[in-house]
């Protein structure tokens, strides 16, 4: 089955006049991104010669991915918004609710019996309002995205940070908070600022223990997690035609750990086999019929420094296989220096665990690489020494691998196969003995690998690898492992050595599934009823946040001053929290409980100035908020790094915040206050933080003649009686000041269907 074949017939009939049209007025030649952001501009935006990192331009995305987690808060807005169905099409996916713990059986159905109110929700909206649902076990979103929805020179945005996955199909795929998937189900334009463009070329070719993993922890060690801040990430060059489909979307997704908008390769060879080979031949014959529309033009890719406006340049050659952590994804190792590293810096070495899969490394390529490695310790008689964990990114690859035996070759040794879902990636492992916060080591092939990210351990060690090397590392059950020279002990006491890993790029003998766990909509969705109890502590239908009073906000409490890395997870906690994600108020009590106060050196320990003691950071807002008083929250550098859950937004909003003030933002949550209503603001001049004091009350200044480009001003009062003031920066243009003055982005869409 082909999803939405004619709208990707429009698309690709009406590309290239778009792009020439485009070309016409630039009178150069066009890279990939460029192409395919011209080619969606919204029908009522004009078109000009947009400044990159500057120009706020809307665009017609094609379609929009949700999972479970964040389109509880995305379907909930959506309800308010007075459609009757999506204006285009749209897919909720259920992988983030179900906690790996046994196996995928009984893992699921205990999702199933925990989350059945709120999977019946998922579905009931979908039916309603014409959205495709994918039951719970049918796989991670973002590998599901590819198999069955990703087109090359396409345009979608995802309520998860990692939708950028689905560039590794030549889309342009971007993660964004659940307000913004709700303007365009509304039928909205998508409003995103013309990004920078980043080039990485790639020359030589991958060979023996390296993967395209290793291709984005080299970029990550280079970039760091904010260097693809507001940027479109293209690679190309021969290394890039060389590589699979799911090795370029493994690239992708992990652009998320750079902070860029997006990753995209051109389209070729790779692209049309995948297409042919998840049942979309069609979709391919149209690419192929378009194909120089579908990568850079001409000469582009022969003086890149000329169109883009950092290149980085990678020799797959010579490229070693790395491992990036621990506690933050851009700490990129070499495995010939990881020895000395570790032992530098006190790396525990003894691996507990070693974890494949993910919607980031769960192909059928992965898998059949990392099995090929379980098939030598079989056969080597080595007996792996750390815990071994798989988690398939759908069903469609987990049937296939299945029947190809290599499920069983992992159960031989010894390994867990996890349901079809985000598990250990997310924070959804419940792991024995994590509780008791020992100090260890695990390494994974996903994406992420913040302090407590996969088991809620402060002192887990995490290292991300890609599945061959992760699988390697679990046999050996050393960190500072390295398979291209070190050798092991087997069972019988010899000394053996691990071949290269080897794989295919797909399956053999074809896909296979017999039920890929997809629920069509209604045709008429209005008779469908949505039932939302009123006790519920699961789910909670909202209210709209109140417009602005029309002054400044004088008065303000501060309700924390966040030290250092403040990502997504600090603000909003994934993991057990998760199964609020559907009730705002009930979720709202994690908000920042993870930041580290820079006054006590603290998690969730904050000064109420009112009452003059110290308690958590939810409490102290909703004392703020019942005595009328609002708060601003101050942070550090790429404040919001991470995920692209707006419950870190909406908490705030929720509990009184008025306003965030950081040195920087990361892309998505910037957007994400915005959406609600917030402000956020940076610093002009980054000392000025110091200046935070912890009894200060803050004043901002300036907000009766708020105007884009035009900077606000702070006052602070302190303790003793004295104050200082400073001017802060904002980002905000004329649209988005209509949110804040609205009080939301949903508000003004209310008013506009209202009329």
């Amino acid at each position: 089955m082909i999803f939405d074949l004619d709208m990707i017939k429009k698309v690709y009939s009406e590309f290239p006049a778009k792009v020439d049209k485009a070309k016409a007025l630039l009178n150069r030649p066009l890279t990939l991104s460029e192409k395919i952001l011209y080619a969606h501009l919204h029908a009522e935006q004009e078109l000009e010669n947009f400044e990159r990192g500057k120009s706020y331009v809307n665009f017609a995305p094609d379609r929009v991915a949700m999972q479970d987690a964040t389109a509880q808060m995305a379907l909930l807005q959506f309800m308010q918004a007075g459609k009757k169905k999506v204006a285009v099409p749209s897919t909720v996916h259920a992988d983030h609710l179900i906690q790996a713990k046994i196996r995928a059986d009984k893992d699921l159905q205990e999702a199933i019996n925990k989350n059945n109110e709120v999977y019946n929700f998922l579905a009931s909206v979908c039916n309603k309002y014409g959205l495709g649902f994918w039951k719970p076990g049918a796989g991670i979103i973002h590998q599901v995205v590819l198999e069955n929805y990703a087109f090359p020179g396409g345009l979608m945005i995802g309520t998860d940070s990692h939708t950028v996955n689905a560039g590794g199909l030549g889309m342009i795929a971007v993660g964004v908070g659940g307000a913004d998937a709700v303007d365009v189900m509304a039928g909205m334009p998508w409003e995103l600022k013309w990004p920078k463009l980043i080039g990485v070329k790639l020359t030589g070719k991958l060979s023996g223990w390296t993967a395209p993993k290793d291709v984005i922890l080299k970029v990550a060690g280079i970039l760091t997690v904010k260097g693809g801040t507001g940027a479109v990430v293209e690679y190309f060059g021969e290394g890039a035609t060389s590589m699979s489909c799911t090795g370029k979307g493994t690239i992708c997704n992990m652009g998320a750990e750079i902070g860029a908008t997006a990753s995209t390769f051109a389209y070729d060879d790779s692209m049309s086999r995948y297409l042919k080979g998840t049942a979309r031949a069609q979709v391919a014959t149209f690419a192929d019929a378009i194909k120089d529309y579908l990568t850079a033009d001409a000469g582009v890719y022969d003086e890149p420094e000329k169109y883009f406006d950092q290149v980085i340049e990678i020799d797959l050659s010579t490229l070693e296989p790395h491992l990036n952590g621990p506690f933050t994804p851009d700490l990129a190792t070499p495995v010939s220096k990881m020895k000395e590293e570790a032992a530098k810096n006190g790396w525990p070495l003894d691996v507990k665990f070693g974890l494949i899969g993910s919607c980031t490394n769960s192909s059928y390529e992965d898998i059949s690489r990392a099995a090929s490695l379980a098939k030598q310790a079989i056969e080597k008689n080595l007996k792996p020494k750390s815990h071994f964990t798989v988690t398939p990114g759908s069903e469609q690859v987990r049937y296939t691998i299945e029947r190809d035996g290599f499920i069983e070759l992992f159960e031989k040794i010894g390994a867990s196969v996890f349901a079809n879902a985000c598990g250990p990636c997310i924070g959804q492992w419940n792991r024995e003995g994590a509780e008791k916060a020992e100090k260890n080591t695990i390494v994974h092939s996903f994406n992420r690998n913040f302090a407590k990210r996969a088991d809620g351990n402060p002192n887990t060690y995490a290292f991300v690898g890609s599945p061959e090397l992760v699988t390697a590392i679990a046999i050996a059950g050393n960190l500072d492992f390295n398979p291209l020279t070190d050798t092991l002990i087997n069972e019988d006491g010899k000394e053996v050595k691990l071949d290269e890993p080897s794989g295919y790029e797909l399956p053999p003998l074809g896909f296979e599934v017999k039920d890929a766990g997809y629920q069509e909509p209604a045709a008429d969705g209005s008779g469908v009823l949505i039932n939302v109890k009123a006790d519920s502590d699961r789910l909670q239908l909202l209210e709209g946040f109140k417009a602005w009073e029309g002054t400044d906000l004088l008065g303000l409490k501060l309700l924390i001053k966040a030290k250092g890395k403040c990502t997504t997870d600090h603000i909003s906690m994934a993991g057990p929290w998760l199964r609020y994600r559907g009730h705002l108020d009930n979720i709202s009590n994690n908000m920042l409980i993870g930041a580290v106060n820079a006054f006590n050196d603290k998690t969730d320990t904050v000064l109420n100035e009112v009452t003059g003691e110290y308690g958590s950071v939810p409490n102290t807002a909703r004392a703020y908020k019942a005595a009328g008083l609002g708060s601003i929250v101050i942070g550090d550098e790429n404040y919001g790094e991470g995920s692209s859950r707006e419950h870190a937004a909406m908490e705030p909003r929720h509990l009184g915040v008025r306003a965030v003030l950081v040195k920087s933002f990361a892309r998505i949550h910037e957007t994400n206050l915005k959406k609600q209503g917030m402000l956020g603001l940076t610093f002009i001049n980054k000392d000025d933080y110091e200046k935070i004091l912890e009894k200060d009350t803050i004043d901002i200044v300036g907000l009766t003649e708020f105007a884009p480009g035009k900077n606000l001003s702070i006052v602070l009062h302190h303790e003793d009686g004295s104050t200082e003031s400073f001017e802060v920066a904002h980002s905000y243009n004329d649209q988005q000041i209509g949110w804040f003055k609205a009080g939301s982005a949903l508000n003004l869409i209310k008013l506009q269907v209202a009329e």
